[in-house]
């Protein structure tokens, strides 16, 4: 699935100020290495339903174990594992008689020493991985099929399988230091990096699983159409507290969402839910819905965030109509899209912008091949909409009581006619402060 930087950072799945990702909300990771792939997942939405599918049964299975999971794997053993092979050390003897191993450990005690306290981190690091081996002893998904039968093969030398039976309150004797040692610095390096690579992806997906059970995400269900559809019941954003939820339906038939409110009453956070919906549920993710169905899209793309540069000298508003631009060639491809636009035009004035947006909107709602949802504050345009029949209104109500802003943040069917940013200017005490210069 095609999605672009503009529109990762739209829907903040990576941000600048990482506790306000998408990111940072899913990551339970343990290990370095498993944050950054589950950083490589969160970057690339998967490409058929069927890899779809697989991911989702390698969360549910993790989810399934991830109260008996062993945590003896800890970052700090994978780093000394890592260290080991970057840290130069005397040259192990070719032997290891008890002669040989005393007097390296006596002429070289520095690095007798390190090879000893890797050696028993190495120990600790193959016995987590054979736990995980037998705790998933029966995988579901073609992923875990595939990592834990190179796991069980790597884990089969005979070296290692002394290794593991070690006992963990025994101490290693001079020549087991030299003779571990020299087998996993000169013949099992890229073998560990192997297995410390197949770790990070199941710490990863692990953080996955923990993300599903702690936020109560739930599978959405895949269909393959011709034309792109989506349904969701109780859909909520995922990075708020205690979100309101939203039941959505679009489809060929009613395909583009007009969507009015005022401001601050829930339209930005609503289509980010969707889009992060629909995202999470292409990387084989559970999502923030009880119930959610769709089509396989094949891009998201997003106008929410245009800003202008000023070192190319490019407004606000030409940002937006080259975003716009480049939309309309993309969809034009005839594969899904789910198309997402906040606020459209707020660069030019109303009667500009009026104008641009019914061309723009009467364009886009032609393209039967893609979904899109559309908020803005003109809402005069909609009456002249409400001829075509693929497009539905809703808006976000707000209300006044004791002249206070109520927003309920519920979705309602029609178009807003508030008019609020007066009252808004007035509540925050602007116009008083100017009446008194």
């Amino acid at each position: 699935m095609h999605v672009d930087k503009t529109t990762l950072h739209d829907l903040s799945i990576f941000h600048h100020d990482e506790e306000q990702s998408v990111f940072h909300h899913l990551n339970f990771t343990q290990s370095n290495g498993g944050r950054e792939h589950l950083r490589s997942i969160l970057h690339k939405p998967l490409n058929s339903i069927k890899a779809i599918k697989d991911v989702q049964l390698t969360i549910t299975q993790l989810m399934a174990v991830e109260d008996h999971w062993p945590y003896n794997i800890t970052n700090g053993t994978v780093m000394v594992v890592e260290k080991f092979y970057d840290t130069p050390l005397e040259s192990f003897p070719h032997g290891s008689s008890f002669i040989e191993s005393w007097f390296y450990k006596i002429m070289n005690g520095p690095d007798y020493s390190l090879t000893k306290y890797s050696v028993e981190h190495f120990i600790g690091f193959f016995k987590g991985l054979e736990q995980i081996s037998i705790l998933l002893s029966q995988p579901k998904s073609i992923m875990l099929q595939t990592y834990l039968a190179r796991v069980d093969m790597l884990l089969k030398n005979h070296n290692i399988q002394e290794m593991l039976r070690f006992e963990k309150d025994k101490k290693l004797s001079p020549e087991e230091v030299l003779r571990f040692g020299r087998f996993l610095k000169n013949h099992f390096d890229q073998k560990t990096i192997e297995l410390i690579d197949i770790y990070s992806k199941l710490d990863a997906y692990l953080s996955l699983a923990i993300a599903c059970k702690k936020y109560n995400f739930n599978f959405p269900d895949f269909e393959e159409t011709d034309m792109p559809f989506f349904e969701a019941e109780n859909l909520f954003h995922v990075q708020l507290t205690t979100p309101v939820s939203y039941n959505v339906c679009l489809n060929n038939e009613k395909n583009f969402l007009f969507l009015t409110g005022a401001n601050m009453g829930g339209k930005s956070t609503f289509i980010k839910a969707m889009g992060i919906g629909v995202y999470l549920a292409h990387l084989g993710m559970g999502v923030p819905a009880t119930k959610m169905r769709l089509s396989f899209f094949d891009g998201i793309l997003s106008n929410i965030q245009v800003v202008d540069n000023i070192v190319k000298g490019e407004s606000f508003f030409y940002n937006e109509v080259q975003r716009i631009k480049s939309t309309v060639e993309k969809i034009s491809d005839g594969k899904k899209w789910l198309i997402l636009i906040d606020e459209l035009f707020k660069g030019t004035n109303q009667q500009d912008a009026v104008k641009c947006s019914i061309t723009v909107i009467e364009g886009l709602r032609k393209m039967n091949n893609a979904l899109f949802v559309l908020s803005t504050h003109l809402y005069e345009i909609g009456e002249a909409l409400k001829q075509h029949k693929n497009i539905q209104f809703q808006y976000f109500e707000t209300s006044i009581i004791d002249d206070q802003l109520v927003f309920s943040y519920q979705l309602k069917e029609g178009i807003s006619n508030d008019r609020l940013g007066y009252l808004i200017l007035k509540k925050e005490g602007v116009v008083d402060m100017l009446n008194k210069l």
